[in-house]
């Protein structure tokens, strides 16, 4: 690499901005372009549905580098503009305000966008998504003292707005499809753990239900019909049914598609040597679970762009680390690790009932796939080191909390 190659980055959310820090980082001192279409410095999104509905951190708190920290750096920070086409055969970026920059290499970080299912009703004042800043902004305003709140969807958002809600004194009401909370992402025995949680909090939570229509009256949003008949008076309505990758850029340029993202290798290197991919979009090859795995969990979009940054410089490296992402809500923590996609049973360790306890996703021959700890704030590099070995375990001793995580390995 030279100092007359131009990088550029696209996608201004913390995977853009972690690789503007990785490419000045290892010294690279050529042209470094991040094209972010929010009018806003990148930030992180996990406390948009945390900690600040919650009222503990502001912007400015989650906002991963100040405006002087790109101009000491060199970095080309273009806010508020898209990139609206890519042509890999001549290296361009056309732009929305109708400008091209040429790359010699680029990364696409170009996150996702809430998923907006189409319910009748939908486009009514009082209806929110959460994405961005701005989203969360508006949904803050809604969740008043004595206030209402539907929220369609008990996936990972809709439940830490709930949580947040009725910490603000909000009544939430939560409506999912299937017959638990996170059970896409838990599993059946987790999402019930999520479920008393809720209850036990006075959300009125409708499992196995579905949503025919959002009610409407003067234009904007008076709560939802289920499929059932049945009514549900709020004063806003949060849908909060997954995100939708933001691909269309990728896939115009011809690159590979696969698995809901952009194909790339174990090192984020796409179908085009020149064109790599993180975070959200990226379906990446596992070296060590020997499976292509694309996550929507911010731990992609913080340690990803380290790897891609170092091929895009000519480097060898490969991304191995095990997917990871957590929650907060009410009085419950939590951090998971690992992959359980085909897992065949799950072992506690612990106390559940109390939320203090340890839960394991075994495969069929007791090899650990992952693990997540609930208000127990040690034992995760453990919990890494059983997945890693791919050793099966003893059940029993796993669910003992007398015998110590690292001596099963032994």
């Amino acid at each position: 690499m030279s100092a007359s190659d131009t990088f550029v980055i696209v996608g201004g959310g913390l995977a853009g901005a972690k690789a503007a820090e990785a490419l000045r980082g290892n010294n690279f001192d050529g042209r470094v372009v991040l094209i972010a279409d929010e009018r806003r410095l990148p930030y992180e999104r996990p406390p948009l549905s945390k900690e600040y509905l919650a009222g503990k951190k502001t912007l400015s708190d989650f906002t991963v580098e100040s405006a002087d920290w790109y101009r000491d750096h060199d970095v080309d920070l273009r806010l508020g503009v898209r990139a609206v086409a890519l042509d890999p055969a001549t290296r361009t970026v056309g732009l929305s305000d109708d400008t091209t920059v040429s790359y010699d290499k680029l990364l696409l970080a170009t996150g996702s966008r809430s998923r907006r299912p189409p319910i009748p009703g939908s486009d009514a004042a009082g209806v929110h998504y959460l994405r961005t800043f701005d989203d969360a902004e508006a949904l803050d305003s809604a969740l008043t003292q004595g206030a209402s709140l539907a929220v369609v969807g008990a996936g990972w958002i809709g439940l830490e707005v709930a949580a947040s809600a009725r910490q603000r004194g909000v009544q939430v009401s939560v409506v999912e499809m299937a017959p638990v909370p996170l059970q896409a992402a838990l599993g059946t025995e987790l999402g019930e753990v999520f479920a008393k949680l809720h209850r036990e909090h006075d959300v009125d939570l409708r499992l196995g239900a579905s949503v025919a229509e959002i009610s409407t009256a003067g234009g904007a949003a008076t709560g939802l019909q289920l499929g059932d008949g049945s009514r549900i008076s709020a004063d806003a309505v949060l849908v909060a049914v997954g995100a939708q990758p933001n691909i269309e850029l990728a896939d115009a340029a011809g690159l590979r598609l696969g698995d809901g993202g952009v194909l790339v290798d174990a090192s984020l290197r796409s179908s085009d040597p020149d064109i790599y991919a993180v975070g959200d979009i990226a379906a990446a090859q596992h070296p060590l679970l020997h499976t292509r795995i694309r996550t929507e969990h911010w731990a992609n979009a913080l340690k990803q762009p380290a790897t891609a940054a170092a091929g895009m410089l000519g480097q060898q490296a490969e991304y191995d680390e095990l997917p990871y992402f957590f929650t907060d809500q009410y009085d419950l923590g939590m951090e998971y690790v690992g992959y359980a996609a085909s897992y065949q049973r799950v072992v506690f360790r612990g106390d559940v009932d109390g939320r203090e306890f340890v839960a394991f996703w075994l495969d069929g021959e007791n090899r650990v796939l992952a693990g997540m700890n609930v208000n127990i704030w040690e034992g995760l590099d453990d919990i890494k080191d059983l997945i890693r070995s791919r050793a099966p375990v003893d059940p029993d001793a796993l669910a003992d909390s007398q015998a110590p995580l690292g001596a099963l390995l032994n």
